[in-house]
């Protein structure tokens, strides 16, 4: 290097040094961020949507029906009667976990239903989950996590009068609150989403009733099975709609953590109502009992309860039996004024 650009190259090295001392890195120097940008999980869909999606690839065209709320739209099973003066619609509500062509019930009846002159129209109920619960903030499991477990303390004793020292007492730590808002908040969550999930069932159920008015039903009946009994008999009880005065209960469940109980909510129903019942189970025919007990007390005036057996080594047996008795009660216990 010449010697007249000794000086300079001097006083960049200086500088050079200067400035890595005082933390200030050159640009093309400065590390890069290799942190990825943070992905939003795409929502999974709900299982009854995927069991929705199996059967439009299954059956025909002509009985697939999408029907809408005011929220969303969801696959009807329709099937019109086989007769040339129809007697009604049968709607169906299947149970949890139940598409609205489940081989047990649901399927079999809404196949066999308008061979004796009745319209058949199947739904699909909305996944009982469908709505994940929020996640708990990390603000709040970080005040679960740092509560300290309570230890007992031994109690000290004054020793002038072998009484327990209050001073001591004092010193024990206050029991810790901080978990309690956090379960409180997972109830409320979980009560929202029970809201939400019987507002879904609910209009859905109204949805179906409107498309079979629009196929000039002149009576409709409700049939419910498992869960689905339930939330017909539940819909009759709160929306009340002058449409519908029949009620068919199959198997009926109370769905977990929804109120109140079907001995209480269905016997209250003052319209023609059938509840078919599998005896063989203690609790399925306990439960039966006390529908029956508490629609005595209350004078119902139209409700018959129908015991059956289940035949698990021979279903065609056993759907074919519930398919009888289904037609036999519609053919007389039938509300007089819906005919």
């Amino acid at each position: 290097m010449p010697s007249h650009h000794a000086p300079l190259a001097l006083c960049l090295l200086l500088l050079g040094a200067q400035a890595y001392a005082e933390g200030e890195v050159p640009p093309s120097s400065a590390p890069v961020s290799t942190a990825l940008p943070a992905v939003e999980r795409a929502k999974l869909a709900e299982r009854s949507q995927a069991d929705a999606s199996a059967l439009e690839r299954q059956l025909q065209d002509k009985q697939q029906q999408q029907l809408k709320t005011a929220d969303d739209s969801f696959l009807a099973l329709w099937l019109p009667a086989n007769v040339g003066e129809p007697s009604g619609a049968v709607i169906l509500l299947p149970g949890d976990d139940e598409s609205a062509d489940w081989p047990q019930s649901i399927g079999p009846l809404r196949r066999k239903l308008p061979d004796a002159g009745w319209h058949s129209l199947s739904l699909s109920l909305p996944d009982p989950q469908g709505e994940s619960l929020p996640l708990r903030s990390a603000s709040t499991d970080a005040n679960v996590n740092a509560a300290p477990a309570r230890q007992p303390i031994a109690a000290q004793t004054d020793e002038s009068t072998g009484e327990p020292d209050p001073t001591e007492a004092a010193d024990e730590p206050p029991v810790d609150d901080q978990a309690l808002p956090a379960s409180t908040d997972l109830e409320t969550a979980r009560e929202a989403q029970r809201k939400t999930h019987a507002e879904r069932v609910l209009t859905r159920i109204e949805a179906g009733i409107a498309f079979a008015q629009q196929q000039q039903a002149k009576t409709i009946v409700l049939l419910g099975h498992g869960s689905g009994a339930y939330w017909a008999a539940r819909f009759l009880a709160e929306r009340q709609p002058t449409e519908v005065q029949n009620l068919l209960l199959v198997a009926a469940e109370l769905p977990d953590g929804f109120s109140p109980a079907l001995d209480e909510l269905i016997p209250g129903l003052k319209l023609a109502t059938g509840d078919f019942y599998y005896q063989e189970q203690n609790s399925d025919r306990n439960a039966a009992l006390k529908r029956m007990q508490t629609s005595k007390r209350q004078k119902h005036p139209a409700y018959t309860q129908i015991a059956m057996q289940a035949l698990p080594g021979n279903p065609p047996a056993e759907q074919e039996q519930l398919y009888r008795r289904i037609r036999g009660w519609l053919n007389q216990h039938l509300h007089a004024s819906a005919q």
